[in-house]
């Protein structure tokens, strides 16, 4: 899309504190994930936190196990070949060992202005837009993107809720 970049927000809550050892092998790779991200063809920006991997220190509703992935991407295609065509899909992959299933929607892309830079609060505003009224060019996901090839054919298994 002309003069506009896509946002994401990808919202995951530990199955335990950051420094328990259940959550060692991710939070000792979230750099590197971090860090091929911003090493991508396409990669815009990423929300980071003041200290620590990632942005591990920003909590939502001050619960430090929810850990928040916001970032701006050139295009649909540049964020998929990061998802699901690099070692960041093996790490998805295995998102259930780290990460509680959350029983509502917790991944959100929208539309910005080549340049802008989301808050985390405009990001939450549209995964609740898109979990009240459904995909929408307002707040949308995956399947709501023609473009989306990569996620038809390189998704990773479900993980069912117990």
């Amino acid at each position: 899309m002309k003069g506009m970049h896509l946002a994401e927000l990808n919202v995951g809550r530990l199955v335990a504190p950051q420094d328990d050892p259940r959550v060692a092998d991710f939070m000792g790779n979230l750099d590197k994930l971090n860090g091929l991200a911003k090493r991508m063809p396409g990669f815009v920006w990423m929300m980071e936190g003041e200290e620590g991997a990632g942005n591990t220190d920003t909590s939502i509703d001050g619960d430090p196990q929810f850990i928040p992935n916001l970032s701006v991407w050139e295009s649909v295609e540049t964020l998929e070949t990061y998802v699901w065509g690099t070692i960041h899909k093996q790490f998805y992959e295995r998102r259930a060992e780290w990460f509680e299933v959350l029983g509502a929607m917790h991944f959100v892309m929208w539309w910005v202005p080549e340049g802008h830079k989301p808050t985390l609060d405009e990001a939450l505003a549209r995964l609740e837009h898109l979990k009240q009224n459904g995909d929408s060019d307002h707040a949308f996901g995956w399947s709501h993107l023609r473009e989306a090839t990569m996620h038809q054919t390189h998704r990773c298994r479900e993980t069912k809720v117990a």
